[in-house]
């Protein structure tokens, strides 16, 4: 009895090692693989580029290189937004791609108490990672890991030099201000000061004004009024623009005056083309999405941390009437 048990209990045995056996063959079998679809939707970057200004020809080239890289990246990229700089809005979008956990955002930088509120604590608390492009605001007010765009400070000196090329070493100039002091728009305002400022036989009236149409033309005319021996005109919000032209053309002509302004969009490139404007400088917002979203997911995949603090620049130019674009 005693053998009997011994044989039975050996054969046991040796059928459950061969089972074991047998199934740890299978496993480490040289042809079996994870699946691959679902560890691959899973490991995709989440990305989302948030702007004010949707539609319109600088944001729409923005979006099509940040698309174009992220696909080229295997990364999901979504462009949010509101329309006519609805601040509002475009607000309450950077909360929900917080809430959402995306992975990264692109973000038109907005020197507001209330985006900064949401860019240094809100996103930093859940670890998304922010990176400001076109416009910037201080690194230290939103915590952001970069900028991509112009160097604004450099612009504005470019856009001084041109008026001095064009119109000589004296006369006088009025630097038309956005009252909102968007930081990007004061490092234009820096730069345009320290050339200029050379420049003793050249006055310059700094003014402040709304880029609501009627008030420009009030502020507009109240400038033709006051400096009747006005030469040139420097636009630092290029929203403001036409309504000022328009003014200027109701009063007097338009030729005589050096009118310079920054960004490329279709009321300026129009005016360009007509002869309105003397030039405009032309940035590289296809480059600035590109750029952007690279950088983003090379931080994310720890391919380049940290990123520069100052920033990234993209290519600037500037544009003549007389260039024929």
């Amino acid at each position: 009895m005693r053998k009997l048990a011994i044989v039975i209990f050996t054969f046991v045995c040796i059928t459950l090692f061969y089972f074991t056996i047998l199934s740890a063959s299978k496993v480490f079998k040289t042809d079996w693989e994870l699946p691959q679809s679902t560890a691959h939707v899973d490991m995709k970057q989440r990305l989302v580029l948030i702007t004010q200004e949707l539609e319109t020809p600088f944001w729409d080239k923005v979006a099509k290189g940040a698309m174009e890289e992220a696909e080229k990246e295997g990364a999901s990229l979504e462009v949010w937004g509101s329309y006519g700089n609805n601040q509002e809005e475009f607000l309450k979008k950077i909360e929900i791609a917080i809430y959402s956990q995306m992975d990264g955002i692109i973000l038109q930088g907005v020197d507001t108490d209330e985006f900064k509120t949401l860019t240094k604590i809100k996103a930093a608390s859940y670890g998304i990672p922010i990176i400001t492009v076109a416009n910037d605001v201080p690194m230290g007010d939103s915590l952001r890991k970069s900028y991509v765009g112009s160097d604004q400070y450099v612009a504005g000196k470019m856009i001084a030099e041109q008026l001095i090329a064009d119109m000589g070493a004296d006369g006088e100039v009025a630097i038309m201000i956005d009252i909102q002091h968007q930081y990007f728009q004061e490092q234009r305002v820096e730069g345009i000061r320290d050339v200029l400022q050379r420049y003793p036989d050249i006055q310059t009236h700094y003014i402040e004004m709304h880029d609501a149409r009627e008030q420009v033309i009030a502020t507009t005319k109240d400038v033709l009024n006051q400096n009747p021996n006005l030469d040139a005109f420097i636009v630092i919000n290029v929203d403001i623009l036409a309504a000022m032209i328009n003014e200027v053309e109701r009063r007097s002509q338009i030729e005589p005056y050096f009118i310079y302004s920054f960004d490329d969009d279709y009321d300026s490139i129009t005016l360009l083309n007509q002869g309105k404007i003397d030039g405009i400088l032309e940035q590289s917002p296809e480059e600035m999405g590109t750029m952007s979203v690279k950088l983003i997911l090379d931080w994310l995949s720890n391919r380049e941390v940290p990123l520069d603090l100052e920033g990234y620049q993209t290519d600037i130019q500037i544009i003549k009437a007389n260039d024929g674009k």
